[in-house]
């Protein structure tokens, strides 16, 4: 494999508290040199890419996917779920495993391994379910699931709601050194909403989501992590209460940890109203990074539901907050692709979800960076170090010798997303016709360039 030279760039890699303009050298796969003069270790038939001007970081990692695949193909497959993460900058996701079947059998984890083998453009790991066909009624073979090479377990989608059944899988998981990943939702509180509970859904006439049904199962979580030891990680929260209970909970040492995805802390519940109720009050800030007139949705628009919904200016401010101060380590995208046909009903019919991988950087630079809430180092880090400690991953920093997933990305770059900038199956995307500051530009995988923005997908 040639050698390949990154010049003129702003290195930030969180993990080794690097932060400085430097050449980063790359060889047979591996972080060769990072330092203002790895030109001159590089070999004379290196191939050089000039990057001046950009950040060159570790490979963001997206711990929080859905690539469909094994049995809903017709939504999104590995091949295109892995072509929209190289669009975004992510050269590692992890796959959720509501798939059809569950990833609750080590057959299961061994065919999405070897169909992203051969068909993955980024590094794909698996999660296993915590329940069989995650059904909340009886535990998966954790054991077995492990051997298999899960990185996590996570019945995402669903909640177990039998709090005996969910101490079982925390101690299970710890004896073989596995995170809990949950989706924080109480069944009996939530029952049939489909937005959040407040004024909107009321205007609105849909059945509302209490912030409650979030916070109740976060506590619980907090509880149980208590109790067992075991490391739990709340899922794409969106609650000001959520926010709360894990910021007292990691003070007290509990091994609790949360993420939030980018949705949640740039969108609120007014949008469900429409784009001209949403620009009105809490789409304020944000008009600022658009052009003249505003980008417009009708009422009802059900690309702007998920799972938990879409809350309050209130919470989505406590998540901008509870990123600000660390109490949320980690950013997602929660990429849920769905067909067309599927969302185009009514909103009280609409699945959940909405594709992310490819506005989740542009976002987060937006909501974090560029409004002054988070240094760049600061945000990076929850895209690459702190996903891979929580997995343990041999990824997510440029040490020498590390893995050469590296992701360039121009923080200053304006652009528009339009449809056909996709590479997803699937356009459940709230954010068609926004104009977006941040944008990925180049992505290495294993030390190879595989996607640039100048020449899409490069063969493999």
């Amino acid at each position: 494999m040639a050698a390949l030279l990154l010049t003129g760039g702003r290195v930030v890699d969180p993990a080794n508290h690097l932060d400085a303009k430097a050449d980063l050298l790359i060889s047979e796969g591996k972080i060769a040199a990072i330092s203002p003069d790895a030109a001159q270790q590089a070999p004379r038939d290196a191939e050089r890419m000039d990057v001046s001007g950009r950040v060159v970081c570790p490979g963001l990692i997206d711990l929080h996917v859905h690539f469909r695949e094994p049995g809903q193909t017709a939504k999104e497959n590995i091949a295109t779920g892995t072509a929209a993460a190289l669009r975004g900058g992510f050269t590692s996701v992890v796959c959720m495993p509501n798939t059809a079947p569950a990833v609750d059998t080590a057959g299961t984890v061994a065919l999405i391994r070897e169909r992203a083998a051969r068909e993955g453009r980024v590094n794909v790991f698996v999660a296993g379910t915590i329940t069989k066909n995650i059904a909340g009624e009886e535990l998966a073979p954790i054991g077995s699931l492990k051997r298999a090479g899960v990185v996590a377990i996570t019945d995402d989608g669903h909640c177990v709601q039998n709090n005996e059944l969910m101490r079982r899988a925390l101690e299970y998981a710890k004896m073989f050194d596995l995170p809990v990943m949950d989706h924080c939702q109480d069944y009996s509180l939530v029952t049939d909403g489909v937005m959040h509970e407040g004024y909107w859904n009321v205007a609105l006439g849909l059945h509302g989501w209490p912030a409650a049904g979030e916070e109740m199962i976060v506590a619980r979580n907090i509880l149980l992590a208590g109790l067992t030891g075991a490391r739990v990680h709340c899922q794409h929260l969106s609650a000001a209460g959520s926010v709360q209970l894990i910021r007292d909970a990691k003070k007290q040492g509990v091994p609790v940890s949360a993420e939030a995805c980018p949705h949640h802390f740039t969108l609120t519940d007014a949008a469900v109203a429409g784009g001209v109720r949403f620009w009105a009050n809490d789409g304020k800030d944000l008009a600022r990074f658009q052009d003249d007139p505003l980008p417009d949705w009708p009422a009802y628009d059900t690309n702007f539901k998920m799972n938990p919904p879409l809350r309050s200016a209130a919470d989505r401010e406590a998540i901008l907050a509870g990123l600000a101060d660390g109490t949320i380590e980690i950013l997602c995208s929660d990429h849920a692709p769905h067909c067309d046909y599927e969302k185009e009903v009514e909103f009280d019919y609409a699945p959940f979800g909405i594709t992310g991988l490819e506005t989740g950087l542009a976002l987060s630079l937006m909501q974090l960076y560029h409004s002054k809430r988070l240094g760049l180092s600061d945000l990076i880090a929850k895209y690459t170090v702190n996903p891979a400690r929580l997995l343990k991953l041999n990824k997510g920093t440029l040490s020498v010798g590390a893995d050469a997933d590296v992701t360039v990305f121009d923080p200053d770059c304006e652009w528009t997303f339009e449809r056909a900038d996709t590479a997803s199956k699937s356009a459940n995307n709230p954010f068609f016709g926004w104009k977006l500051k941040g944008r990925a530009v180049a992505t290495l995988v294993g030390g190879k360039k595989v996607w640039s923005e100048k020449s899409e997908l490069v063969a493999a």
